[in-house]
C-alpha cells in the first residue's frame, strides 16, 4: 500500500495518506477560487480513515457551493490549507494536491462548477461532477 505526505509551507501540519485517493477532482468554485489564491482549486479524496494529521492546526468553517458546511484545516503558522472536510461526505477527507508537491500525482478525473471556470482555462480531460446550474456535486 502507498503512503504519501501533503504538508503546509511551513512543515508543520503534515497529513499522511495511505492507499490510493477515491477521486481527484479539479474544483472551479469561487470558494476554492478564494482558498487557494489560484483560478480552481485541485483535491483528492481519501477515505477518513485512511488520513492522519500530525502538527498544528486551525480550522474555518463555510458553505460550500453545494449547500453542505466544509471545515478547513489550515496551518496557523503559515497559513496553508492543507485539507478539509465535506460534510456532503463526511466519510471522505479532501487533501490540497499541490500540498503533496509531486508531479507525479494522479490526475484529476472530474471537474466541478465549471460554470465559475475562467475562460482562459481550458478544462482538463476530465467528466464533470455535475452540468451548470446549481445543486450539489456527485462525487461518485
Amino acid at each position: 500500500m502507498s503512503t504519501r505526505e501533503a504538508r503546509c509551507s511551513c512543515g508543520r501540519l503534515r497529513v499522511t495518506c495511505q492507499g490510493e485517493p477515491a477521486l481527484v477532482a479539479v474544483c472551479h468554485c469561487q470558494e476554492c477560487q478564494r482558498r487557494t489564491g489560484s483560478a480552481y482549486g485541485v483535491a483528492a479524496f481519501f477515505p477518513r480513515e485512511a488520513v492522519s494529521a500530525a502538527g498544528p492546526s486551525a480550522d474555518y468553517g463555510r458553505p460550500g457551493d453545494s449547500g453542505f458546511r466544509v471545515l478547513q484545516h489550515f496551518c496557523p503558522g503559515c497559513g496553508s490549507t492543507v485539507f478539509w472536510e465535506p460534510a456532503r461526505r463526511p466519510e471522505l477527507i479532501a487533501v490540497a494536491v499541490g500540498a503533496f508537491a509531486d508531479p507525479g500525482f494522479p490526475a484529476p478525473q472530474k471537474a466541478a462548477f465549471e460554470e465559475h471556470r475562467h475562460p482562459w482555462r481550458r478544462s482538463p480531460a476530465t467528466r464533470r461532477i455535475r452540468p451548470g446550474g446549481s445543486g450539489s456535486p456527485r462525487l461518485r
